[in-house]
């Protein structure tokens, strides 16, 4: 939550499936607006919790067979219960737009993927 960097020092930051695993997402996206240059951009590849019809058998699969079949692969059953919780703690997309925006972004943006189970958020700092 405090970068070792000086304000306006990036053009882009990035994260791919890590920043729901932080302990608190305003604190987070403020320090990033920081330590971003005017017109740099932010990336946040993260997971989602789809709904409807195609979200409901992802959910199943995600929440009940992965833990199973993950645990029992790589011995570590705890990994794979974090990692439905992680998600499902995390914002739904019209929250973390949200978040963005109060952080001070600008053009923020989600497109989602894999059935919208995982996606892209991105913003600009103007």
């Amino acid at each position: 939550m405090q970068l070792p960097y000086p304000d306006a020092s990036f053009d882009l930051v990035t994260s791919a499936f890590g920043f729901r695993n932080l302990t608190n997402y305003p604190a987070a996206l403020a320090e990033i607006h920081r330590v971003l240059r005017p017109n740099g951009q932010i990336g946040i590849l993260e997971c989602n919790n789809p709904d409807g019809l195609s979200g409901s058998l992802y959910n199943l699969y995600f929440k009940h067979v992965l833990p199973v079949i993950g645990g029992a692969i790589s011995g570590d059953r705890a990994a794979y219960r974090y990692l439905p919780a992680s998600v499902a703690r995390f914002p739904r997309p019209p929250q973390m737009l949200a978040l963005l925006r109060e952080a001070g972004f600008t053009h923020e943006t989600w497109d989602g993927y894999l059935l919208r189970a995982a996606g892209l958020y991105r913003a600009t700092k103007l």
